[in-house]
């Protein structure tokens, strides 16, 4: 009887007390509670479970979690020569979300623009929003690879749902004509629905070599950067200064030694 009681309560998604059924019992009979505060202390604990386990599922799939994950208190903001810091913080707000806008990181490799664009996926995450970060490689592989054109129709609304969607390092490779269309389909169905924030290493003048031969660009960068806010980063690589400190950090403890 015990066990069937705890699958029924998995079955009506009331997960807490199924996983802490002997405590909850033991707790109240203890206490001596009454009947309704029992019930209001259930629906509080069944309600945390459910939000604890819903961001569990946000953050999964937002991928945004990974090797290269590191908190935006890391962030060292005097490294850029340039950079809106006020701007890149307003956006932690998350209004964008609501209008809905797209946001554009646009500088050389190394400056953080990444670490940005995960940063915001994790504030909307935790704010109960549905996002997803990708680099454009994989997105685009991905969607490439794909024959057969329901499951292209099912993969495109996969990404078409979140309310934010990060595409990562756009102009590190070029890709084909058809990738490019994809990108195209993909942006025109979140076009005005969602937003979208991309990270890229070339200036838009420049896309049409990212994507050789698509007829789209045009029409995909005007997507793309209707209602957006473009922000410029610009600088030297922080990963050849950090290669650098190394370097002289090694060489210092070898002449110690």
């Amino acid at each position: 009887m015990y066990e069937e009681l705890c699958r029924n309560l998995e079955s009506l998604k009331l997960n807490y007390l199924a996983a802490n059924l002997d405590h909850f019992v033991a707790s109240v009979t203890k206490s001596r509670t009454a009947p309704l505060t029992i019930i209001e202390q259930l629906v509080r604990l069944e309600l945390e479970e459910t939000r604890k386990r819903s961001l569990e599922s946000r953050i999964k799939t937002s991928k945004v979690h990974s090797r290269k994950w590191r908190p935006m208190a890391d962030f060292d903001w005097s490294w850029p020569k340039k950079i809106d810091r006020p701007a890149i913080e307003r956006l932690f707000d998350l209004n964008f979300l609501s209008e809905p806008a797209n946001v554009i990181f646009i500088g050389p490799s190394s400056l953080g623009k990444s670490m940005i664009a995960r940063n915001l996926v994790h504030q909307a995450v935790t704010k109960g929003h549905q996002a997803m970060f990708i680099e454009a490689s994989e997105l685009l592989a991905e969607l490439d690879d794909i024959d057969s054109a329901r499951q292209l129709h099912a993969k495109m609304k996969y990404y078409a749902r979140p309310k934010l969607l990060v595409i990562d390092e756009i102009g590190y490779l070029s890709f084909s004509a058809r990738a490019g269309d994809l990108l195209f389909q993909l942006i025109s169905q979140r076009y005005e629905r969602t937003s979208t924030i991309v990270t890229t290493n070339v200036n838009f003048k420049e896309w049409g070599k990212i994507f050789p031969q698509a007829a789209c660009v045009s029409a995909l960068l005007e997507r793309l950067l209707h209602n957006a806010e473009i922000l410029t980063i610009e600088g030297d690589s922080y990963r050849m200064k950090e290669s650098a400190d190394r370097g002289e950090k090694t060489k210092t403890t070898k002449n110690r030694g």
